[in-house]
């Protein structure tokens, strides 16, 4: 599809008039959020050409891309797929949510699910495949994972990401690349909030941790083989291995540091008291503190 002339939808408008809603989800929930996400969220709307991504996202989505969605997935309902329509549900009442619309696309690709859309119009997509691959209280993680994407207003600069990697003809060819930079940074840290949204729903950290692997995998045969500790071990000294730029253009950040990002989370007086346990727990700020060193590239 040739790049529009132009692109006329104003970002500032747009951002105004959700303003509102998401002040609201801020009082509400997303608590438990990464901190440097937040941080890192701000910067994009002074990015020029991450705005201008977003604007012409917006409206591809509005006029091509949801059409085709909804034309090669299955929507998931109580009558078709009730595994998955009750695991959604559930999830969203963990995070005081409305229920979210769910779509079981082709198993083709990668083993995932993704939430696209807009944060009025977002819709969590999973790979056909999931529904036997994983167990359901893995489902559970994944599917928790994407609602914490629409609970923190993720979903537009998620959907700008994903599309301006497999549909970037369709932009202005110069603020490609940069964009994808940016929202590759931005993502990088909001999986770590997503992340911690599907252990909430889960609660069981050695859950969250068999749903991230089996994913990296795909595979559920080689997970049952898999001693956990020397896999993560594996992982970890593969990546010493790669270069630190090989590093930045990841939109995910390498399983090692999202199992240790999620065990500090679970360290933290917020889950402890989450899961029932009020002995304690180490305050979320230093556990923010602790993950930013993780994730850091340099």
């Amino acid at each position: 599809m040739p790049a529009p002339s132009e692109i006329d939808l104003d970002f500032g408008r747009y951002v105004a008039m959700r303003r509102g809603a998401a002040e609201q989800r801020a009082r509400d929930g997303a608590a438990y959020a990464y901190s440097g996400e937040h941080r890192v969220r701000r910067t994009l709307a002074m990015a020029r050409p991450v705005t201008l991504a977003i604007e012409a996202t917006v409206r591809m989505w509005q006029t091509v891309k949801r059409s085709e969605l909804l034309g090669s997935a299955v929507k998931v309902t109580e009558q078709q797929f009730p595994r998955i329509h009750n695991i959604a549900a559930r999830c969203a009442e963990t995070l005081h949510i409305p229920p979210p619309a769910v779509y079981v696309a082709p198993a083709i690709g990668e083993l995932n699910a993704h939430t696209l859309g807009t944060d009025e119009d977002a819709y969590i997509v999973v790979n056909g495949a999931l529904i036997d691959h994983l167990s359901d209280e893995e489902l559970t993680f994944v599917i928790g994972h994407e609602c914490g994407h629409i609970h923190n207003n993720h979903v537009v600069f998620s959907t700008a990401l994903h599309y301006l990697t497999s549909a970037a003809a369709f932009y202005v060819r110069w603020i490609v690349q940069p964009a994808i930079l940016a929202l590759r940074a931005w993502s990088r840290r909001a999986e770590v909030t997503c992340d911690r949204a599907g252990l909430l729903c889960v609660k069981n950290l050695d859950v969250a941790n068999a749903a991230m692997v089996k994913l990296a995998l795909g595979s559920q045969k080689l997970y049952k083989d898999l001693k956990m500790d020397e896999y993560v071990k594996q992982l970890e000294e593969g990546r010493r291995g790669i270069g630190r730029l090989t590093e930045l253009l990841r939109s995910h950040p390498y399983v090692p540091k999202r199992i240790e990002a999620l065990r500090l989370f679970s360290l933290t007086e917020y889950y402890q008291r989450h899961i029932g346990d009020l002995g304690g727990g180490t305050p979320t700020h230093e556990c923010d503190d602790a993950v930013a060193k993780i994730l850091s590239v340099f």
